[in-house]
């Protein structure tokens, strides 16, 4: 009994409960469904940092090269692929020797180690431990065949191609995922896409080029200390780069237990390698790079990675932190400053007197 003139109670129609339980199920299925495909999800994440790689190449080339728009990502794409073959004609055939070498003699530096240390047959153990992860790649996944090399490629190869087509129309693509969204809403999405991918296209730029100062300084130094394979332990090095904090750990282990087979001198002559080498980049190139890099608390950064790995496998390892780039970024911009009114600076976006990434351009 309502007391006054106080209007009753409004209580949902059957036919609104209903419309809200559907759509909360359907987001409960979509948000399954995404999770039974994560490794696509992933695979489909690697082709928008392919894309974007191949358009800031394309940028580059149409502002200091002159070359024309429509042109520009055509030569790009032939320029990186003739790159590629060049290097692989090269330098692929002793790439190859050195990688087998590498992967011969890891096995018998373990089971050294393990010998000074009071452990036995640790690489079998270890290969016994490998064998029974599961594999996420997405060859194994679909077909069951071929090794985890070949998934690998395969993955790199299909993210690779699928990053052309995003590249060569980001806008069919940007139009179509703003419109997954309510019109009133259009707005602030196209902008929070925006600085995300900005903020991806400065954090790809100076990783790339930090991992291509990591991979010739360790090289070299590894031919100097005179460590065989030393084009692939660098190359290793450089790889492994792409994962911050836990990346130039990883590269350093196979030099280090390779250098054990040649004596205590060049085991601690190769450690003391690997250290000046990190420092020279910790120290010089990344403050000179700074300004095109996304800086990111180093523990939450840490721990994002390695919550990609537990959850993704390889794959998430890899590209837990441009992940969290965008999720850095999408907090910051729509909950930090949108929701809760605080003043904060989001990394990617335009600075007052300079011009950030509106969008992807028209094509």
């Amino acid at each position: 009994m309502n007391s006054g003139n106080s209007p009753p109670k409004e209580r949902m129609s059957n036919a609104e409960f209903i419309r809200k339980t559907l759509i909360l199920m359907g987001l409960i299925v979509l948000a399954l469904i995404l999770w039974q495909l994560s490794s696509i999800v992933l695979l489909a994440f690697g082709s928008i940092l392919a894309a974007i790689i191949l358009n800031a190449a394309a940028d580059a080339l149409s502002r200091y090269l002159r070359v024309p728009s429509r042109w520009a990502l055509a030569v790009a794409s032939l320029l990186i692929f003739a790159l590629f073959v060049g290097l692989l004609f090269l330098f692929g055939a002793n790439m190859r020797t050195q990688m087998s070498s590498v992967a011969e003699q890891l096995p018998l530096a373990i089971d050294q180690l393990g010998r000074k240390i009071g452990i036995s047959s640790i690489s079998d153990n270890l290969s016994q431990f490998m064998s029974e992860i599961p594999s996420t790649g997405l060859v194994q996944r679909i077909a069951g065949i071929g090794g985890t090399v070949l998934g690998g490629l395969t993955d790199f190869a299909l993210a690779v191609f699928a990053g052309l087509y995003i590249a060569a129309s980001p806008q069919l693509y940007f139009d179509g995922f703003v419109k997954l969204f309510p019109l009133n809403h259009h707005q602030r999405i196209e902008s929070a896409l925006a600085t995300c991918g900005q903020a991806l296209r400065l954090w790809l730029t100076a990783q790339l080029l930090s991992m291509a100062c990591v991979g010739v300084m360790a090289g070299l130094a590894f031919w100097l200390i005179g460590l065989p394979s030393p084009h692939a332990l660098g190359l290793i090095a450089a790889l492994l780069e792409f994962v911050p904090f836990l990346g130039p750990i990883l590269g350093a282990v196979p030099a280090v237990l390779i250098s054990i087979t040649l004596g205590s001198k060049a085991m601690l002559w190769t450690v003391a390698a690997v250290v000046i080498v990190q420092q020279l980049e910790g120290n010089l190139i990344q403050p000179l790079l700074q300004r095109k890099m996304v800086n990111i608390p180093p523990a939450l950064a840490l721990f994002g990675i390695v919550i990609g790995g537990v959850l993704f496998g390889t794959l998430g390892l890899m590209l837990g932190f441009p992940l969290l780039v965008v999720i850095f970024v999408l907090v910051k911009k729509l909950y930090v400053r949108e929701v809760l009114g605080e003043t904060t600076p989001v990394p990617g976006e335009a600075k007052p007197g300079t011009e950030g990434m509106p969008g992807p351009a028209k094509s």
